[in-house]
């Protein structure tokens, strides 16, 4: 069955990151229909109110409703940021045995309603709750996007826009492995302008960048609760690129088949992006360092997913 055309799209969720992820959505005008399903049915009325009354100052027409998983029938995408979000000393991984009970039951109405388009997933552990999206929804695995190290590539190239006083979308560089604590750095390819970022640095400035990014979402959400305005920003751009079939590079969340040496297992890593979703996964070369540490990201996630898909 041919994907689903069009630019629908059903949002599950509309806590902080659903809520962000939506305006960002509406200000870059990337679709003409958005579906908020929560199943908080009050907070999310009054989120399709407060939204659509900016919309007559958005850069194109959209239509904001609240629905049911029923209206994934016909959506080109569906967004999914519900789920139990992560307390202050919490790991993204101490999330997962919540998570997958509600993504079982989730998925599975989503299906149901002849759901036939790619699935953007948000919730963290995300990389799990990919993995056991693909599972529970018999999709191909090129329809099944996580948010991956897509912010924290981001985080990665701030910082370093702040270290050369360069603008962050002239820096070059991914963060790949694990959305959470076992995430590397590649810093044997990371430039400015083709030029290689980690000759300029001292090991212990490479140390403390990475630390920086590593450690950013517990930073936040010791200072304000939770994170969401960066990662719906990322939602919004990995939309843009399927969407409008871009085949951009992303580091996003996807089922390595295969590719350095690793076999079932969703990872982020670079990415190229279009309308059918992941269409392949970029090349990229790492040192011996960095395909160490890329291994140890790999049996992190691994063993994870083992004692849920045993």
């Amino acid at each position: 069955m041919n994907i689903t055309p069009g630019n629908k799209i059903v949002l599950v969720g509309t806590g902080a990151v659903g809520s962000s992820y939506a305006y960002a959505l509406i200000n870059q005008g990337l679709s003409n229909e958005l579906v908020l399903v929560d199943i908080n049915t009050k907070k999310t009325e009054g989120e399709v109110m407060d939204l659509s009354h900016g919309v007559v100052y958005a850069p194109s027409a959209i239509k904001i409703k609240h629905g049911t998983y029923e209206d994934c029938t016909d959506a080109a995408l569906v967004v999914i940021c519900a789920g139990a979000a992560q307390k202050p000393g919490e790991t993204r991984l101490d999330l997962v045995n919540k998570n997958v009970k509600i993504f079982k039951s989730m998925v599975a109405s989503i299906m149901n309603a002849g759901f036939n388009g790619i699935f953007i997933v948000a919730t963290n552990p995300v990389d799990i709750l990919s993995y056991a999206t693909w599972k529970f929804s018999n999709l191909p695995k090129e329809r099944i996007i996580g948010t991956g190290t897509i912010l924290d590539s981001a985080r990665f190239r701030y910082l370093l826009s702040q270290t050369f006083a360069t603008a962050p979308t002239s820096v070059h560089g991914y963060i790949i492995g694990e959305h959470g604590d076992s995430q590397l750095p590649i810093w044997s390819t990371a430039n400015i302008s083709g030029s290689l970022i980690a000759e300029k640095l001292s090991e212990e400035q490479k140390t403390e960048i990475a630390a920086k990014v590593r450690n950013a979402a517990y930073e936040i959400i010791s200072l304000k609760g939770a994170t969401y305005y960066g990662i719906g920003i990322a939602l919004a751009r990995i939309t843009k690129a399927i969407l409008n079939n871009e085949q951009v590079v992303l580091p996003i969340g996807t089922l390595l088949e295969g590719e350095h040496g690793y076999e079932d297992v969703f990872i982020g890593v670079p990415s190229i992006i279009d309308r059918t979703g992941v269409k392949r996964v970029a090349d990229f070369s790492l040192d011996q360092d960095e395909k160490k540490k890329f291994a140890k990201s790999v049996e992190t996630l691994k063993a994870v997913q083992a004692r849920i898909f045993p």
